[in-house]
C-alpha cells in the first residue's frame, strides 16, 4: 500500500469527523479542548474495557475450573 495514499485517506477521514462533529467551525482553542475532551473519554473507555474483560474472564475461568477437572489432580492421580 502506498503511504500517499494511506495519508490522503487518513487526511480524508479526520476531515469526515471535522464535518461529522461541525468542530470545523470552532476556534482553534476550542479545537484543542473538544480533541482533548475525547481522547481523555477514549482513553478511559478503553482502559476500563481493559480491566473489566481481565476480571470478567478472570471470574469465568474460576467458574469453570471445576467443570473442566484439574490436569494437575488428573496427572498426580495417575501417578499414584
Amino acid at each position: 500500500m502506498d503511504v500517499r495514499s494511506t495519508q490522503s485517506y487518513l487526511y480524508w477521514l479526520f476531515c469526515q469527523f471535522e464535518l461529522i462533529t461541525c468542530s470545523y467551525l470552532m476556534e482553534p482553542w476550542e479545537k484543542v479542548l473538544f480533541y482533548t475532551f475525547n481522547l481523555c473519554v477514549a482513553a478511559l473507555l478503553l482502559y476500563t474495557a481493559y480491566v473489566f474483560v481481565a476480571v470478567h474472564l478472570s471470574s469465568a475461568c474460576q467458574l469453570l475450573w471445576p467443570f473442566l477437572g484439574n490436569p494437575r489432580e488428573n496427572a498426580l492421580s495417575v501417578v499414584k
